[in-house]
């Protein structure tokens, strides 16, 4: 007979009195106060995703009660969208801020652009300028691309490996910059890569586009990891239609593996699991479908679904071990992680409520890290500082954060911001403890540096 549910708090209560558990017995097993559990059990307390997941482990429900207290409603989902006829326009500030716009061609036709002519990037330099069309425009200067077609029937081969060397650059500058500083840049050379293989001849052409489409994978990914999430969306459709254009495939599987990433930030998990499935049971190269099959464990992990997790895990890493790259082409995904897979299971048993496990996990891949990796190496530092401090191991955990701290405002991560906030409340659980009063004040710093921020596309 299947069993009832009631809310979490008696559901709670009922399961922990059927374990035979006092509440001083599972606050050990959940590192959570007595106090704050006899709350919760009374309806007192509202109980966190992760909460609900930690107990849930601790009394073996399966599920039961990670599924009582889901992740946050997520926005509306938008549908990808063709960016055909579109007017770009890049406005960038001397504080360092950066606003980039689409807009449909007919909406411009008014100011003196129109369909077929190249997008403007507007540098907002507090003074005004003269567009290329003869009017005022205000704080704009239109950039045109008139001369660069000798240039790149000129360059052949040359020009593509020049323009993979440059992608190389800009994805070893992204460990390392404020991804926010990083978006006008990137965006700017997704255009100028378009646009020369545009006036190259038809071999050339599918190559730059195809490095086009790379290029606008990336901008996306650094919109994401500056807060931006619809602006990642948007890069991600963008590059799906460049790969298209240049015959190729294979990122309209990865568009579905990014957009699964991003559902699983915003909390629909059942959506980002769909997503993920259907790119891993799909014709894309191994590749794609094995980090389309981590982001399905990841998100049967925040669902509470071991057994679904680690089969997805172990189906990742059979198709991971299928890949053949080509060492002359980019790599899709992350580039600086030895074991990728390996870091999903200690993040997926994070999830799960096993973070002793999870440490293990990522101590071992963080220390494979090559040390110029600044924004992986934080990020899974961060990460193994809170599965520590989740784990009761407090002292060691702010052993961990201290010398991550000065970098976690330096790459400016939504994805480590979050991460360090999660951690942060731990260690407020803690607020005697000498390891936790003596980070505090430079932990206070790094969160304030790293609290999200509103950003433009």
């Amino acid at each position: 007979m299947p069993e009832p549910t009631y809310g979490f708090g008696p559901e709670l209560r009922r399961r922990r009195l059927a374990a035979g558990l006092t509440l001083d017995r599972l606050a050990a097993l959940v590192h959570y106060s007595k106090s704050h559990l006899s709350k919760v059990e009374t309806g007192q307390k509202s109980p966190t995703p992760e909460l609900a997941r930690w107990c849930d482990t601790a009394l073996g429900a399966g599920g039961t009660l990670a599924a009582l207290v889901p992740e946050r409603a997520a926005p509306a989902r938008r549908s990808p969208a063709s960016h055909d006829g579109e007017v770009w326009t890049l406005r960038m500030h001397k504080d360092g801020t950066s606003r980039f716009e689409s807009t449909a061609a007919r909406h411009t036709a008014a100011a003196g652009t129109g369909p077929g002519t190249a997008p403007v990037f507007a540098l907002d330099t507090g003074g005004s300028a003269r567009s290329d069309t003869g009017r005022d425009a205000g704080d704009g200067l239109a950039l045109g691309a008139g001369g660069l077609r000798a240039a790149a029937n000129a360059g052949g081969t040359t020009l593509i490996e020049a323009s993979r060397a440059v992608f190389a650059q800009f994805r070893r500058l992204g460990q390392t910059a404020d991804p926010a500083l990083l978006l006008p840049a990137l965006i700017a050379q997704t255009h100028t890569t378009e646009q020369l293989a545009l006036r190259s001849g038809p071999r050339t052409r599918r190559e730059l586009l195809v490095l086009a489409a790379r290029f606008a994978e990336y901008t996306g990914w650094m919109a994401q990891e500056s807060g931006n999430d619809e602006a990642a969306l948007w890069w991600t459709d963008r590059a799906v239609e460049l790969a298209e254009a240049g015959d190729d495939r294979t990122l309209a599987a990865y568009g579905l593996v990014r957009r699964a990433l991003v559902s699983l930030l915003r909390g629909d998990v059942a959506y980002a699991v769909g997503l993920a499935g259907h790119a891993r049971d799909g014709d894309a190269p191994p590749r794609i479908r094995g980090l389309a099959a981590q982001h399905e464990a990841q998100g049967h992990a925040l669902d509470g679904n071991y057994s679904a997790s680690m089969h997805s895990l172990d189906r990742a890493r059979e198709l991971l071990a299928l890949d053949r790259p080509d060492p002359g082409e980019p790599v899709i995904g992350a580039s600086h992680v030895p074991d990728v897979v390996s870091l999903y299971t200690g993040w997926c048993l994070y999830h799960l409520g096993r973070p002793q496990r999870a440490a293990d996990y990522l101590a071992r891949e963080t220390d494979r890290m090559p040390p110029h990796a600044l924004r992986s190496r934080t990020r899974s530092g961060v990460r193994l500082a809170l599965a520590h401090a989740a784990s009761g191991q407090v002292e060691h955990a702010c052993d961990l954060l201290r010398p991550l701290l000065g970098h976690t405002a330096l790459v400016h991560s939504a994805t480590i911001g979050a991460d360090l906030r999660r951690t942060a409340r731990i260690l407020g659980r803690h607020p005697r403890n000498a390891a936790v009063r003596d980070l505090s004040p430079d932990l206070t710093a790094a969160l304030t540096a790293t609290a999200p921020r509103t950003t433009a596309r």
